[in-house]
């Protein structure tokens, strides 16, 4: 029977009559039994008939361990879905005990049942199409009980892929982020009147719902694992959500479980704020989960749908948190993509290197200079070795990139020039990577000279 607010079904009609004692579980009432389950460190005294009547496996099991010819035959189950706590749940629905399918449970009571073939040849409403129905009824008609659903699948993702669970419910997921967010309307929730009015009732309110935003589902999803979450993303780039909306869900995510950074411009240093919503990983999962996103090779990792500062950031935790070398790489490339996009307070990261001893991680920004000429990025046909004669309302995209980005290093070099300990070859290597045809003017770069020597290095 599913109740009013469909976020529950009850199952059952008989009153609990089990109890557990220490490690051991008896039902109270009844014959003495004749079947011990142990399920992990937890045994259960059980009776053969009310088993073997429901499950497929468990039929053959009895049978097996009854050839013995004990009375008490013993079953031991080391590997099963959700534990004894699962167990306790099947065991009462073999008995006919009341108990709720819900959002929390019905994930490992599926896979129980799957697992212990409880098909409807082993009794009329068996446990797997009971929980079908719920899946049906309540799980996929919901984002709310779809999001709960999928983040019990990582107690027991071994069987919740292999009996498709997993894919399912980030299907449902998947399909209702799809959905014109201004007419979601959550299963269970209040109903709106045509005029757009609340409904309590049936009866209007005069309040009016606010208008969903695309990023309706951002704060959800990021209550999956990452394992997850990067399965949920990819199916909806798969299934045609817009790009930009995956990459702000994947900037929400990020910027959750990474540490919050702050960066004091002048000081050379950084300071890592815990996270206050209480989810604060260990360095090593914060490293591990680093190194995930960056691996990510989705449509809305490539060039400008995610902002040059998000991967700035990344890097910088990357470097503290002491990520591989391929990670680390991997952001300069991402950054040095996108460079002209970037701003200057972007470039301005403090070393962490205990071998430099510069205040600014200069030899980072030179590879992600390095990386952004690699690109196509060719002086456009009759240009002169100085660009400041030519229009720059006829630069091709290419060029006008390179001029931003032109403008955008000789600013570093203004900023990190009075940094005493900066070598002058460094300086200057850094300055001559930007061709000449970049520069449409030579101010910048005449600025960061003279106040590089004005400085005592």
């Amino acid at each position: 029977m599913l109740t009013g607010s469909m976020a529950c079904m009850k199952l059952g009609s008989k009153s609990d009559s089990f109890k557990r004692q220490g490690q051991d579980w008896f039902r109270t009432s009844g014959l003495p039994s004749d079947i011990i389950i142990e399920v992990g460190e937890v045994s259960f005294h059980l009776h053969k008939f009310p088993l073997l009547s429901r499950s497929g496996v468990m039929e053959r099991r009895i049978a097996e361990a009854s050839k013995e010819g004990d009375d008490k035959c013993l079953i031991q189950i080391s590997d099963f879905p959700g534990g004894d706590k699962t167990f306790e749940l099947v065991a009462k629905f073999c008995y006919g005990v009341k108990l709720e399918l819900t959002a929390s449970n019905v994930v490992c009571l599926r896979c129980a049942a799957k697992h212990l073939e409880m098909t409807e040849e082993y009794g009329e409403g068996n446990l797997i199409s009971q929980t079908g129905k719920f899946f049906n009824q309540v799980v996929f008609k919901s984002w709310k009980y779809s999001i709960k659903a999928l983040q019990c699948c990582d107690e027991v993702l071994k069987y919740a892929d292999e009996f498709n669970i997993t894919k399912k419910c980030i299907e449902s997921l998947a399909m209702r982020a799809l959905a014109d967010p201004n007419s979601f309307v959550e299963y269970g929730g209040p109903m709106q009147s045509p005029g757009g009015s609340v409904l309590w009732n049936g009866i209007s309110t005069g309040a009016r719902r606010k208008d969903t935003s695309s990023d309706w589902w951002y704060e959800d999803a990021s209550m999956l694992s990452f394992a997850l979450f990067k399965r949920l993303i990819t199916l909806m780039d798969s299934r045609g959500i817009r790009e930009e909306i995956v990459a702000g869900s994947l900037t929400y995510y990020t910027r959750k479980y990474l540490p919050v950074l702050k960066r004091r411009r002048h000081s050379g240093s950084s300071s890592i704020t815990p996270l206050s919503n209480g989810s604060v990983l260990s360095e090593e999962e914060q490293k591990h989960l680093l190194e995930e996103i960056q691996e990510l090779d989705l449509p809305c990792m490539q060039k400008g749908l995610l902002p040059t500062k998000f991967f700035v950031d990344m890097l910088i935790i990357a470097k503290i948190l002491k990520a591989s070398p391929s990670c680390i790489e991997n952001l300069e490339k991402r950054i040095g993509r996108q460079l002209d996009q970037a701003t200057l307070e972007d470039l301005v990261m403090p070393s962490f290197s205990h071998t430099v001893e510069t205040l600014y991680d200069v030899d980072s920004v030179q590879r992600i200079l390095d990386h952004f000429l690699s690109w196509d990025h060719t002086m456009p046909v009759g240009a002169s070795s100085s660009c400041s004669s030519v229009d720059d309302g006829n630069l091709n995209e290419s060029s006008q990139s390179m001029t931003a980005v032109a403008k955008l290093i000789d600013g570093y070099l203004a900023e990190v020039a009075p940094d005493v300990n900066l070598k002058l070859p460094k300086f200057q290597a850094l300055a001559a990577s930007v061709p000449d045809y970049a520069r449409l003017l030579d101010d910048g770069l005449y600025r960061a000279i003279d106040i590089y020597l004005k400085v005592e290095h």
